[in-house]
């Protein structure tokens, strides 16, 4: 819901955004369309924020939406006069590279994967060539829902074999880089590897729009903007653009489902 009028919005004005790694994909995409709408507009999107960072550079002014996945208290958020706009779903897979040619995998085989019994793809009826697993810190949003949904890897200690990538498109970029590399990661960055990474059908339901929709593939982040009370005329724009069925093509283009 957009609490402004966005009649006073000003070419050339300027926001900035920035928090999660996890998120900005998909809303890096969306700045884009928005731009090619409003050429005059000026969306600076930023490296990244933990969690409380996040919230305070937008009190403080330094960022004019913070992008998150969870860890949200939305009545502390809204005592500091700012707001929660939930604008998509994002499915959670195992994304393994372009080259590989097992793409359907069980908790179990994956959890095999993770822990160390399992080290090559031939185990798992592809080529004779070691698997790379990925994962990101415990702390993201990505790990975490992983741990949550696949009861194996709820407490698994990650043996040293498995390599920690910081950010999200740290793991972009190895998975797309790497053959024999699986790794957590989701369906807008999928989307947007253009064909350089597969996503695996888990306990075989595939991670489609529909299938999320339906609730019948559960690992799932959401997509949230917290912006300040009201939003700037630019932001407001931003967020009406989002809202509307252009912005909505983007965010189903990216490989999310959009939240009304």
């Amino acid at each position: 819901m957009v609490l402004a009028t966005v009649l006073d919005w000003r070419a050339g004005e300027t926001f900035v955004v920035d928090g999660s790694t996890g998120v900005m994909p998909l809303v890096a995409a969306l700045a884009k369309a928005y731009q090619a709408r409003h050429p005059d507009a000026k969306v600076e999107i930023g490296q990244g924020l933990g969690t409380k960072v996040r919230i305070q550079a937008l009190a403080d002014g330094r960022i004019d939406i913070a992008l998150a996945s969870h860890g949200l208290n939305v009545e502390e958020v809204s005592r500091q006069g700012m707001a929660v706009h939930e604008i998509a779903k994002v499915a959670v897979v195992f994304g393994v590279n372009a080259t590989a040619t097992v793409t359907d995998l069980t908790e179990r085989q994956t959890c095999d994967i993770y822990a160390g019994p399992v080290t090559n793809w031939k185990e798992l009826g592809g080529p004779d060539l070691a698997i790379a697993p990925r994962t990101r810190p415990d702390t993201e949003v990505d790990t975490e829902v992983v741990r949550a949904r696949i009861g194996c890897l709820k407490d698994l200690k990650m043996p040293e074999t498995v390599k920690v990538m910081p950010r999200s498109g740290d793991m972009a970029k190895e998975l797309a880089a790497t053959a024999g590399a699986i790794g957590m990661t989701t369906m807008t960055v999928v989307e947007q590897s253009q064909g350089q990474i597969k996503p695996v059908v888990l306990n075989g339901v595939a991670a489609t729009a529909e299938n999320v929709r339906r609730k019948l593939y559960l690992l799932t982040r959401d997509s949230l903007l917290v912006t300040k009370l009201p939003p700037s005329s630019a932001v407001a724009s931003f967020l009406e653009f989002i809202r509307s069925p252009e912005g909505e093509a983007v965010i189903t283009a990216n490989g999310a489902v959009p939240v009304k």
